[in-house]
């Protein structure tokens, strides 16, 4: 579980900043390729963030703004960022 100072991204409220705290397999279905794909995108530790806002009725995808970037996650990809909100 995650400790009560860190979030999980997918738990931001819309137009919170934040910093990446690590990233973790949240689930059985994301695998080793998912959690490099996510490092790769720009979510390491340390890099700060801002979640902007959710899809339809609140849902996926999850727009996230990484540095100059914004990127479209899956719910499930956001479970396994943790976050510590700014």
């Amino acid at each position: 579980m995650h400790a009560p100072s860190t979030l999980l991204l997918s738990e931001l409220p819309d137009g919170t900043h934040a910093t990446v705290d690590r990233v973790v397999a949240a689930s059985p279905d994301v695998d080793a390729v998912a959690l490099r794909r996510l490092g790769e995108l720009g979510f390491i530790p340390g890099e700060p963030l801002q979640m902007l806002r959710r899809g339809p009725g609140g849902r996926e995808p999850l727009a996230v703004l990484i540095g100059e970037t914004m990127f479209a996650l899956r719910l499930l990809e956001a479970q396994c960022v943790e976050v510590r909100p700014l």
